[in-house]
């Protein structure tokens, strides 16, 4: 076959992965405990995060967004239904799989940095790559590249400890970006900030994902974060509701 088939062909699987879904969530239930003593989180979740799409999930202390979180990022299980990452469904997958796809297609930023005190802003954001197989040179980089990104590139060579809150977790934000994920997870990633910090964390994050047409799903208290995101899922009552795109 000719070098233009093979061209058509990686073109149109591209296209494919440019418009399917990054996740989807069919019938997820999530009930802790054994009858009679069950809780139940919420139930029948079905919901998609397209390519691009950065979306809020808001509810109350205690409605279950870090749980919904953690099963959209494969580190816990429902009690029942389907996730799709990318394409691929990965409710049967073993722990091998799951680790690959969290490595390969997610990017997680928590509400603490979790940075390793032991190594400076540049091997923070390079120590994924390096764990995902790049050489030294490219990783450092790429982690350059990102730290510049989030305005830190005079900072890179300081470890956590030196650096302000906002700055860590600006950090963190390289950090979940360095693999080229093709969704990230955050979990109240401006909580621990004050007001003013919280703003300029929040802006960073969402220009750096728009210039990689990264989505993300964001749980967070402030509705004022929530109403610049392109949409809003509400989890109420056991029910995760859409509310689409909030107004200031």
């Amino acid at each position: 076959m000719s070098d233009t088939y093979f061209e058509t062909q990686e073109l149109t699987q591209q296209a494919v992965a440019q418009t399917r879904p990054v996740l989807v969530l069919q019938n997820i239930t999530r009930v802790f405990g054994s009858p009679p003593d069950t809780l139940e989180i919420f139930r029948n979740v079905n919901t998609q995060i397209v390519p691009g799409e950065i979306v809020a999930l808001v509810g109350p202390s205690g409605s279950g967004k870090s749980s919904l979180l953690h099963i959209c990022g494969l580190l816990e299980a429902p009690s029942s239904g389907t996730i799709v990452i990318n394409g691929r469904d990965c409710s049967k997958l073993d722990d091998t799989e799951r680790t690959r796809i969290r490595r390969d297609d997610l990017g997680f930023v928590y509400q603490f940095h979790h940075l390793l005190p032991e190594f400076s802003a540049l091997e923070n954001v390079m120590m994924p790559q390096l764990i995902g197989g790049k050489r030294p040179r490219e990783a450092e980089g790429l982690a350059l590249r990102l730290l510049n990104k989030v305005g830190l590139s005079q900072r890179a060579a300081h470890r956590p400890a030196r650096l302000s809150g906002g700055e860590q977790q600006r950090v963190a934000i390289a950090r979940a970006l360095a693999n080229q994920p093709r969704l990230i997870l955050a979990d109240e990633p401006t909580g621990n900030l004050d007001p003013r910090t919280a703003d300029m964390v929040f802006r960073v994050f969402v220009e750096a994902c728009r210039e990689r047409g990264v989505s993300a799903l964001i749980a967070t208290h402030n509705l004022q974060l929530a109403v610049k995101m392109d949409r809003t899922w509400l989890l109420h009552e056991g029910k995760l509701i859409d509310a689409g795109k909030l107004k200031a």
